[in-house]
C-alpha cells in the first residue's frame, strides 16, 4: 500500500467520523469508540490490492447505519411505552364507566386527554421516523454502494475512472466492460418490479462470485452493470466474459414458482493512456450496443481505432 492511499484512506475516515457526530443531536465518548473498532477491523481486513483510498474506506461509515436502527428502535420503545401507559389509562375510564353514578363530563374530559395524548405521542413518532428516514438517505447517496445490489454504485464508478485516467505510465491492462440485462423491461412488465429487483441481485451475485479480488463491480444504472478487470491480457479477459455469459444462461431465476430465463449482452474495450472516463465509457458502450443489435447474448469489442 502506497503513503498517498494511507493517507487519503486516513483522511477519509477522519471525514466520516465527523459527518457521524455531526449528524447526531447528541454524539457520545461510547460512539466515536464503536466507529473506530469497526474502521480498525476493515482496515486490518483489507490488503494491498483491495486499497481504492475512497471506496473501501466508505465500509468503516456503514456503523452509522447500526446507530441509526439502534435510535429507530429506542424511538419505538418508547413510544409503545406511551401507548402502554395510555391503554391503562383508558381502561381505568371505561372501568369507571361501570359505577352506578356516572359523571359524563368527567369522563369526556378523560377521554379527550387521552385523544390529545396519544396524537402527540403518533406526532412525535412520525418525526422522528421522517428524521431517520432522511438520515438514511443521505448515507446511500454519499455512499459508494448500492442499495439493492451491494456492489459499487455510479459515483464510485466516477471516482474510480478519475483516478485511472490522471495516472501517467498505467502499469498494466486494464479493461472495462459495459453488461445489460436483455429485455429488461418486458421482464419488468410481465413479472413485476420485484422480480426485476431481484434479477439484478442475481446477475450481480453471479459476477461476484466469478470475477476475480482485484476486480471491480458497479452498478451504472437501470439494468447495466460496469466491471473493471484489472492487469489481465485480452484473451484471458474475454474467457471470463465467456464464463459470465455462460453461467447466467444456465441459470434461469425462480419466482414465484416461475423460472424466468435471463441473457445478457456485453461490450468491452481496453484502456489506453490517452482516454478520459467518457472515452473510455463511450467506447464499451458502442460495443454494448453492437452486441445488441447483432442479436443480444452475445460480447462485442470496441478498441481505439475502432476493431
Amino acid at each position: 500500500m502506497e503513503k498517498d492511499d494511507l493517507k487519503s484512506l486516513v483522511t477519509q475516515m477522519y471525514e466520516n467520523l465527523l459527518e457521524n457526530i455531526e449528524s447526531q443531536d447528541s454524539a457520545s465518548k461510547e460512539q466515536v469508540v464503536e466507529y473506530l473498532r469497526d474502521a480498525v477491523e476493515v482496515v486490518s481486513g483489507l490488503n494491498d490490492e483491495q486499497i481504492d483510498s475512497i471506496e473501501h474506506a466508505k465500509e468503516a461509515f456503514n456503523n452509522a447505519y447500526k446507530e441509526i436502527a439502534h435510535k429507530g428502535i429506542s424511538s419505538y420503545k418508547h413510544t409503545n411505552e406511551r401507548f402502554e401507559e395510555l391503554t391503562q389509562m383508558h381502561e381505568s375510564t371505561l372501568n369507571a364507566c361501570s359505577d352506578e353514578m356516572i359523571d359524563i363530563p368527567a369522563i369526556t374530559d378523560k377521554f379527550n386527554e387521552i385523544q390529545s395524548h396519544m396524537t402527540d405521542e403518533v406526532k412525535k413518532a412520525n418525526n422522528i421516523i421522517a428524521k431517520l428516514s432522511s438520515q438514511v438517505e443521505t448515507l446511500e447517496r454519499d455512499s459508494n454502494l448500492d442499495s439493492l445490489t451491494k456492489v459499487f454504485n455510479r459515483r464510485a464508478l466516477s471516482t474510480y475512472l478519475s483516478n485511472i485516467c490522471t495516472k501517467k505510465g498505467f502499469p498494466y491492462e486494464l479493461h472495462l466492460i459495459m453488461l445489460d440485462i436483455d429485455d429488461f423491461k418486458v421482464i419488468n412488465d410481465t413479472y413485476g418490479h420485484v422480480a426485476g429487483d431481484k434479477i439484478l441481485i442475481f446477475i450481480a451475485n453471479i459476477l461476484k462470485k466469478t470475477l476475480r479480488d482485484g476486480d471491480k463491480i458497479f452498478r451504472y444504472g437501470g439494468e447495466e452493470f460496469v466491471l473493471i478487470l484489472n492487469r489481465i491480457d485480452a484473451i484471458h479477459c474475454h474467457k471470463i466474459l465467456n464464463r459470465i455469459l455462460e453461467l447466467v444462461n444456465k441459470n434461469n431465476l425462480l419466482y414465484k414458482g416461475t423460472s424466468i430465463k435471463v441473457t445478457i449482452s456485453i461490450g468491452a474495450t481496453v484502456f489506453v493512456e490517452e482516454d478520459s472516463p467518457d472515452s473510455l465509457l463511450s467506447r464499451a458502450d458502442k460495443a454494448l450496443y453492437r452486441a445488441k443489435e447483432e442479436g443480444k447474448n452475445t460480447i462485442r469489442t470496441e478498441l481505439v481505432n475502432g476493431n
